[in-house]
């Protein structure tokens, strides 16, 4: 376990203890310290380690670690909520990211679902990012999806395929400025600006697939 904050290791260690699954083998401040204690042949299965220590933090001890063929799960432990910071620490060879704040039994789940090869992001941050992504999934208008004919749907997946509306005359069996018109008309019923738009308007409300 890595922190500098010994209340915080202390805790962490009294908890883990108590369940008689986990032995701390180790503490340490820093990253640094945590490889002077595997260099001096103790192993360990997973390390704790916080992302603001000085030295070495959590991130380039999971990255010395992997550097080093050396495979013991480093766990994230922060309170960091910044999604940058969680991209970065899995980038750098972590296998499980956990707020300082959660619970218990979340934390022993978490550990154990990391001892067992699966990756892990607490609750929180699971549910934080679901929320982003539902809102980010939302149409990209405030009014409601626009309806179409028959013959603006057609128009409209074959403008999402790329066509040309020369193209798309000949496939359609119309002229040219016919296509334009359903172009044109697309664009006014779902008040988007251009062609790009309008294919991202299609998607995003599901109009096309």
């Amino acid at each position: 376990m890595a922190d500098d904050h010994a209340i915080v290791r202390n805790g962490i260690k009294t908890l883990l203890e108590k369940t008689g699954k986990f032995l701390t083998v180790g503490e340490a401040v820093n990253g640094q310290e945590v490889l002077d204690i595997l260099n001096s042949g103790i192993e360990a299965d997973l390390i704790l380690a916080d992302i603001n220590m000085s030295v070495m933090n959590g991130n380039e001890l999971a990255t010395r670690l992997n550097s080093m063929n050396i495979p013991i799960k480093v766990v994230v432990l922060t309170m960091h909520e910044n999604e940058q910071y969680v991209i970065k620490a899995f980038q750098s060879g972590a296998k499980g990211y956990l707020y300082k704040n959660i619970d218990s039994e979340e934390l022993i789940f978490a550990l154990q679902r990391i001892y067992e090869q699966k990756p892990y992001i607490c609750q929180d941050l699971g549910l934080n990012l679901v929320e982003r992504l539902t809102k980010e999934s939302q149409p990209v208008t405030n009014n409601p999806v626009a309806e179409f004919s028959g013959r603006e749907l057609e128009v409209l997946k074959l403008i999402a395929d790329g066509y040309t509306n020369r193209e798309i005359a000949d496939k359609l069996f119309t002229s040219r400025r016919t296509v334009e018109g359903h172009r044109l008309s697309l664009i006014s019923k779902t008040g988007v600006r251009n062609t790009p738009s309008l294919i991202k308007y299609a998607v995003v409300n599901r109009v096309i697939r």
